[in-house]
Order: structure tokens, then C-alpha cells, then sequence
């Protein structure tokens, strides 16, 4: 059976919209979800089952870990090294379109992990994708949601055709038209940038 859809405020959230969509993701299902960048499917991080249908859906090498996301700053340093230079930096570009390449603490689930012991974790600007996170109390891991050619899907309607058969529940925020995050390594207290996308660093 194709995924519901339901009509959100992405600015806005309404609190019960968020409790709904939290016990989907307790129960380890996928939701997709308007953020700052595309939509993205995200689940719970510490749903290894949910985790792995997340990378059969996108078809994705298991050694090509996905980022996730935090509800605010305070929370990367429980999963990601955070120094005194990486917390100025992210500080000045959080909430935002960025996901911050950092040295993985050992909570994180190996699976959410490259070879290097690397995590990607972002705070979007996006109200009601934090709120989820918040709510549920883990980070949501996050792709974007996309065609198997891997344009983005910008609308709820083609995100059902698409993924309604493989997703729990489907957060209609209206037409999004974005570009991905960019990606910024904070490691070793370099920052270097991994991949252009909406974000923009000026001046650090």
C-alpha cells in the first residue's frame, strides 16, 4: 500500500503532525520530508533496520555512509569531535544548507561511518526537520529523495509515484526547488570544501 501523505507547514510544524510522523519513526519507518535543501527520506539513527532500507531504496554502497541530521548545534558534539575552531565555524553557518565532515564519536553506528572513522552531520535551516529530530531524541539520517536517475523529486504527487511503495509516510511541504548541501571537512581544523552546493562560506 502506497505511503499517506500529509499536507505540513515546513516553517511552521504543527505539533501534532511532528508527534505523528515520530512514531513512525520509532517503529522504524522511512518518512520523507521537506528541508532546506531537497526533500529528504530520513530515519531513526540507531534503527539498523531502518537504516538498511534506506540504503536498498537508494540503491547505495554501504561503504558510502549517508549524513544526518541534528536538531541544534549542542547535539553534533554528542556524535561528531567537535573542536574549538570546528564549533566557530559551525556556530556562524548553523542552521543552514552545510553538512560538516567530522571526526565520528563512538556512539555512532559503525554502518554511519566511512573508513576513516568520518561522520557527516548537518543543521538545516528547516523548522520542521528539526523539530523531528528533537522530538524523536536521535538524529534523522538524511538523503535526498530522488528519481532511480537520481534527479530530485520536488513534489509530493511524483515523490508517491516514485516512493510511495517504499517509504511510511510522505510530509507534503509544498513544491521544493533547492540544491543540495554543501559539504565542508572540519577535520584536523582545515576547513575544506568537499562539494558546492547552497551553502555559501564567506569570510571564515
Amino acid at each position: 500500500m502506497a505511503a499517506p501523505i500529509l499536507a505540513v507547514d515546513p516553517v511552521h510544524p504543527n505539533p501534532r503532525h511532528v508527534q505523528r510522523t515520530v512514531e513512525v519513526l520509532r517503529s522504524g519507518g522511512l518518512v520523507v520530508y521537506p528541508t532546506d535543501t531537497y526533500y529528504g527520506i530520513g530515519c531513526d539513527l540507531f534503527s539498523r533496520k531502518a537504516v538498511e532500507r534506506l540504503y536498498q531504496v537508494k540503491g547505495r554502497d554501504l561503504k558510502k555512509p549517508f549524513a544526518f541530521l541534528c536538531p541544534d548545534l549542542s547535539d553534533v558534539s554528542k556524535f561528531g569531535h567537535v573542536t574549538n575552531f570546528a564549533y566557530r565555524v559551525m556556530r556562524q553557518l548553523t542552521p543552514g544548507a552545510f553538512t560538516f565532515v567530522l571526526k565520528a564519536n563512538r556512539i555512532v553506528p559503525d554502518m554511519m561511518m566511512n573508513k576513516q572513522k568520518q561522520v557527516g552531520i548537518r543543521v538545516p535551516d528547516a523548522p520542521l526537520a528539526r523539530a523531528l529530530a528533537g522530538e524523536l531524541g536521535n538524529p534523522l539520517v538524511t538523503t535526498s529523495a530522488t528519481h532511480l536517475d537520481g534527479e530530485p523529486l520536488v513534489d509530493s504527487r511524483d515523490i508517491k509515484d516514485a516512493l510511495g511503495n517504499v517509504v511510511d509516510l510522505i510530509l507534503d511541504g509544498g513544491i521544493t526547488l533547492n540544491e543540495p548541501s554543501t559539504v565542508v571537512s572540519l577535520i584536523d581544523d582545515q576547513i575544506e570544501v568537499l562539494r558546492q552546493g547552497k551553502g555559501q562560506i564567506e569570510g571564515l
